[in-house]
């Protein structure tokens, strides 16, 4: 018998094997990215405070009202850069990237490499 493993499980181990060596501070914050399957968040995390610093999301009125649909890797495009357009008005221009046990590519790669057009340096 054929048991497929819980992609969900397999997803968290993986990202608790990455969380073991990053850690975010006030300097140089985590930026943490999930992906749903409607949607993409990443926020830049103080992990020493425990404190978000800045997010942004497919959700949030810009990106919603210009694209509509949140899903694909031009709306996580357009997330990475929002993210780095605010963290840039805070003074923050260096971040440790955080995939958040996910591959990296398609739409986690789109995040990531629109917040390092728009100014970030990971």
């Amino acid at each position: 018998m054929i048991i497929k493993p819980d992609r969900k499980k397999v997803r968290h181990k993986k990202h608790l094997r990455i969380r073991k060596n990053i850690q975010g501070t006030a300097e140089c914050p985590r930026l943490a990215v999930y992906r749903s399957l409607k949607n993409m968040y990443a926020q830049l995390i103080d992990d020493k405070n425990g404190v978000t610093l800045v997010s942004a999301s497919t959700l949030e009125a810009p990106i919603k009202d210009e694209l509509g649909y949140g899903g694909n890797i031009e709306a996580a495009y357009k997330v990475g850069q929002l993210l780095a357009q605010k963290a840039l008005q805070k003074g923050i221009k260096e971040v440790i990237f955080d995939r958040g046990g996910c591959i990296y590519h398609g739409r986690v790669k789109a995040v990531a490499e629109g917040a390092r057009e728009a100014g970030l340096e990971f």
